[in-house]
């Protein structure tokens, strides 16, 4: 639930308004009527960290909200804060899909797309259908991989409900402490074997949620698990492909081009080989051309014989891009959308192209 809440304590500092937009998950606090008092979390809506400026519902002032009903499951996301939910794991004991689950380590070569930030993620599915369709083959099957690096709850991500309703992906399974999507599991692994085995996807996207934690240091940043990702999508013998991070307009040096995260990510912790998909732009584009060389040449460093992943290479035409201006969310990284930073959302579509060329 969207709420205005007005606050009844002014802030430190005077400038901050006095009505700000906030998050309720009536799940875990219950429904909230009109003129209803609550406690909200504002600490990094007051720092302005707050992905999307959302101050945070904690519990309503004036009472507790209902005990859900009983059910089964004994997977505890968000464990020992106050807000931990129960949720019934699709690797659970109690779960109708155990035995699946118990027996299930293959991945049966499913192209499992691994990506640094949630804003790929529409990309990346408008590339996949974009190849489906040049070879007239219905559009795949999707089960997004929602991971733990940024929000927590699935139910913060618009791009989440928008592609869902849309049909674009089918499934969002949440790992790790991440919890709200159609399935739950407790680790990267178990995910992905149940977007094969019991959502029977055609291919998977791994990204973190809404959100991102960055230091400007080489390891300290949340996207570094995209390198696990690519580790556990190879032990289960699926078929890793890393989406880089790209940026043409991003006022850091450290972003421009390939960023640091998806060398750090894919070229350190990544041990396992992966396709690494680089764009290729028109050379003949004033801006992108130039950006282009710039980001086969740090490729370079990634991939054989240099490095021990596999180049691939796929042309991000203009009918790449006409198919991101289908996507039914709005396309946006670090506040630029598809026009301000074209090569971002580029970059991940041609992943989904080279995915769904596998199939």
């Amino acid at each position: 639930m969207e709420l205005t809440v007005a606050l009844d304590q002014p802030w430190a500092d005077p400038t901050l308004p006095a009505k700000v937009k906030a998050l309720a998950y009536p799940a875990l606090v219950g429904h909230l009527d009109r003129g209803r008092r609550v406690w909200i979390n504002v600490s990094a809506l007051a720092r302005g960290l707050g992905t999307g400026g959302y101050a945070l519902v904690i519990a309503p002032a004036d009472g507790q909200p209902v005990d859900p009903p009983p059910s089964p499951g004994h997977l505890v996301k968000a464990r020992y804060t106050p807000l931990q939910a129960m949720v019934l794991g699709v690797d659970d004991q109690e779960s109708e899909h155990h035995d699946t689950m118990r027996d299930a380590d293959d991945l049966e070569g499913l192209p499992v797309v691994v990506a640094d930030l949630h804003s790929a993620l529409p990309a990346i599915v408008a590339g996949a259908r974009l190849e489906a369709e040049r070879a007239g083959r219905p559009a795949p099957d999707v089960a997004y991989v929602m991971t733990d690096g940024g929000a927590l709850p699935a139910w913060f991500s618009r791009a989440v409900a928008g592609l869902r309703d849309a049909g674009w992906i089918s499934t969002c399974i949440t790992a790790g402490q991440a919890f709200g999507g159609d399935l739950e599991a407790v680790s990267v692994h178990t995910a992905l074997l149940a977007a094969r085995h019991v959502a029977h996807a055609d291919l998977a996207v791994v990204v973190q949620g809404p959100g991102n934690l960055g230091t400007g240091t080489r390891w300290g940043f949340s996207g570094v698990a995209a390198g696990e990702a690519i580790n556990a999508t190879s032990i289960l013998r699926g078929r890793p492909i890393a989406s880089l991070r790209v940026s043409g307009a991003d006022p850091r040096e450290r972003h421009v081009g390939i960023s640091h995260h998806s060398t750090t990510a894919y070229g350190k912790v990544a041990l396992a080989p992966a396709d690494v998909v680089v764009p290729v732009f028109d050379p003949a584009d004033p801006i992108l051309g130039p950006l282009g060389a710039r980001v086969k040449e740090q490729a370079a460093a990634l991939v054989e014989p240099t490095g021990r992943h596999r180049l691939v290479e796929v042309a991000a035409g203009s009918d790449v891009r006409r198919a991101l201006t289908t996507s039914p969310v709005r396309l946006s990284t670090m506040g630029r959308g598809l026009d301000q930073d074209p090569s971002a959302f580029l970059a991940a579509a041609v992943a989904g192209v080279h995915a769904a060329s596998l199939l």
